[in-house]
């Protein structure tokens, strides 16, 4: 029997078993944190360009959850989840698979060890590979966000009614075309490379810490947990504001103008929507559903990077094993 060299049974993953592993770990964590999203979504549209706020329908993150429970069950705090799945699949796949990639390439593109933490390498890879993601997947975040905004009891917001998110699709596309499909494209870029900027840097940061100085041990799951909160935090902090702009550029209503091409009839791009926001609700309209949003991200990536590090742990013993096995 010979031994497997330690470069053939240690090397990294590949970018698509990254893909793979980042998919399963974000499908688990969209799993709890959808109810969160739906409340943070319906919060950011109510009183939306209104200067006193407009009629109140929820007060809070709890009271959304609390109504839509009450009035359309657990179909209403799970509104969307279906196209959350799949979205989830290609942005975190792609955010988790491509990287690490993205970040080696960087390094040796500058002379540097590809396995070297460079603070400014981190951050471009994380906004890259998260546009990357946000690009593959708006469609699904388009529709998403608008079944999470439906409320046949207590809407805010404009409301489209979709039986599915298959219908969802073929409606849009019969209704606008292509161009319909890839609505808040800027914003789903701007925002996903917000959060992505600083999301993987900071969970690596935070373990790194944690290990060099021997507060933790690697690979526990409590660094794994730490981490992810911490990286949470700032994810919250830094996209917030996009992610207002987002949703609100998804949900507005649409017109067909002179061209024969659909519009938004409130805001032209991510920018326009922000400024209108900040002009007439002031920098709180940003951060609506900032609570319901913190809700969502900090479980949210908790699950997701910790599922992510144990998955891709038990996926290379298993490799490993394979390699061993095959070298009987």
């Amino acid at each position: 029997m010979t031994t497997p060299s330690p470069t053939k049974k240690n090397r990294p993953i590949s970018t698509t078993e990254g893909f793979i592993c980042g998919g399963l770990a974000a499908s688990i964590a969209v799993t709890v944190s959808n109810p969160a999203e739906v409340a943070k979504t319906r919060l950011q549209l109510q009183g939306e360009l209104t200067k006193s706020g407009g009629k109140k329908v929820y007060n809070n993150a709890i009271d959304v959850l609390a109504k839509t429970w009450r009035n359309e069950g657990i179909r209403g705090i799970q509104r969307g989840l279906p196209p959350a799945y799949a979205y989830q699949i290609l942005l975190n796949g792609s955010r988790l698979g491509f990287y690490e990639p993205f970040r080696r390439g960087i390094n040796n593109f500058i002379g540097r060890p590809a396995d070297e933490q460079i603070t400014a390498t981190s951050v471009i890879a994380g906004a890259t590979s998260g546009a990357v993601g946000a690009s593959l997947g708006n469609p699904l975040f388009l529709i998403k966000a608008r079944m999470q905004a439906y409320s046949p009891i207590l809407p805010v917001g404009a409301q489209h009614n979709y039986k599915s998110a298959f219908d969802a699709l073929t409606t849009i596309f019969r209704a606008e075309g292509a161009r319909g499909l890839v609505r808040g494209m800027d914003a789903a870029i701007l925002r996903t490379s917000m959060g992505s900027s600083v999301q993987l840097p900071s969970y690596n940061w935070t373990k790194t810490q944690l290990v060099k100085y021997d507060i933790m041990p690697a690979n526990s799951t409590w660094t794994f947990l730490v981490s992810s909160s911490v990286s949470g935090a700032c994810v919250c902090l830094v996209m917030q504001p996009a992610d207002t702009a987002l949703t609100r550029m998804y949900n507005q209503p649409t017109i067909i103008g002179p061209d024969g091409r659909s519009r938004g009839t409130l805001y032209r791009n991510p920018i326009d929507c922000l400024w209108k926001t900040f002009k007439i609700e002031g920098v709180r309209g940003w951060y609506k559903g900032s609570t319901a949003h913190f809700l969502r991200i900090a479980p949210h990536t908790v699950i997701t990077l910790t599922a992510n590090d144990i998955i891709v742990n038990l996926y290379k013993a298993a490799r490993d094993r394979g390699l061993s096995d095959d070298d009987l």
